[in-house]
């Protein structure tokens, strides 16, 4: 194995102008970890994007080599959960924002920050799965310990054609839910009915300001835009549901009313994925094996190379992605 291994470094100077570069890095300069892993595959999620491109303070320490999620195997361990060979995952816990990431050919962590890899996957299944997916399956848990079932009625996904929707369809629709797809890409249709999308409707319809209440639509949703598409989703749930908000693609903002609250009891469900306790991780990522189709994950994703990392963090920001990208390192 060589000394050194390439890493993608995001520095910024007195100016506070951002650069990146592409540096050789040996495991002397990793930080701080009791466990050391070569990583074999990642990804370029949107928080990714805003950490390469600047667009949002994601990166909180400088310098830094981003990428918030990873999987590989275990090349040291000093600690009790994890021997050399084992085949793990990484996703959130401050990686790629205030801790060296996974855009480097090893990355050095602390062992409860890992989970194992399902059995079921490789390390480029799980990044076709990635932070997005992972957060997606969190939300649809959500949804259901509020009771959101199938019987309850339609759910809607926004932002369908990014990270977040296509995994978020692709596992609903298997569950045996009635998925309506919201995309400002309605070229993409054909893609999101192959992941199982029922209906799909223009973003359009959701994007202006939203009424306090307008005709109810759905039983619940996953929406990773916020601003107005949220609030309009707010405002169209029936009575008793439930809306899992994991994103900000949109704004962070949230322009409306208590009326869906305490007229028709919804509930806006608040997904964290980055800090998420270790057994809910544990139990994400059990059902994304049992319940994601992995034959669906060819649909939704593409494979890049590490030189390809800088330009589909452009891309991801502009919202040129579609589904998920995995980087084979």
């Amino acid at each position: 194995m060589s000394d050194t291994f390439k890493a993608i470094l995001v520095s910024r100077d007195a100016e506070k102008k951002q650069s990146v570069e592409i540096v050789d890095l040996t495991e002397a300069e990793l930080m701080e970890g009791d466990v050391t892993v070569a990583v074999e595959a990642t990804t370029v999620n949107y928080k990714d994007g805003l950490a390469i491109t600047g667009k949002a303070p994601v990166v909180r320490r400088w310098p830094l080599v981003p990428g918030i999620d990873f999987a590989g195997t275990v090349i040291s361990s000093s600690h009790a959960d994890w021997r050399k060979g084992d085949k793990v995952i990484l996703n959130g816990w401050g990686v790629g924002e205030t801790h060296y990431g996974a855009y480097a050919g090893r990355a050095r962590v602390k062992g409860d920050w890992l989970v194992p890899l399902p059995e079921s996957m490789s390390p480029h299944d799980a990044m076709a799965v990635g932070t997005a997916g992972y957060t997606a399956m969190l939300a649809v848990m959500a949804l259901e310990r509020h009771g959101i079932v199938p019987d309850r009625g339609p759910v809607v996904v926004t932002g369908a054609a990014g990270g977040v929707g296509s995994v978020a369809i692709s596992i609903l629709s298997t569950l045996g839910y009635h998925v309506i797809a919201s995309t400002g890409r309605n070229a993409e249709s054909p893609y999101l009915i192959d992941l199982g999308a029922a209906e799909v409707i223009s973003r359009e319809e959701l994007s202006q300001p939203a009424k306090p209440l307008a005709k109810e639509r759905w039983a619940g949703g996953v929406d990773s835009v916020g601003t107005h598409t949220l609030a309009n989703v707010l405002s169209m749930t029936s009575y008793g549901g439930a809306v899992a908000a994991c994103g900000l693609a949109g704004g962070m903002d949230l322009p409306t009313s208590v009326a869906p609250f305490i007229l028709r009891g919804v509930s806006l469900l608040g997904i964290d994925s980055v800090m998420a306790p270790k057994p809910v991780r544990l139990e994400a990522w059990r059902r994304i094996g049992a319940d994601l189709d992995l034959k669906k994950l060819s649909t939704l994703s593409r494979s890049i190379g590490f030189d390809g990392i800088v330009d589909a963090a452009r891309d991801i920001v502009h919202g040129k992605i579609r589904g998920r990208v995995v980087v084979d390192m």
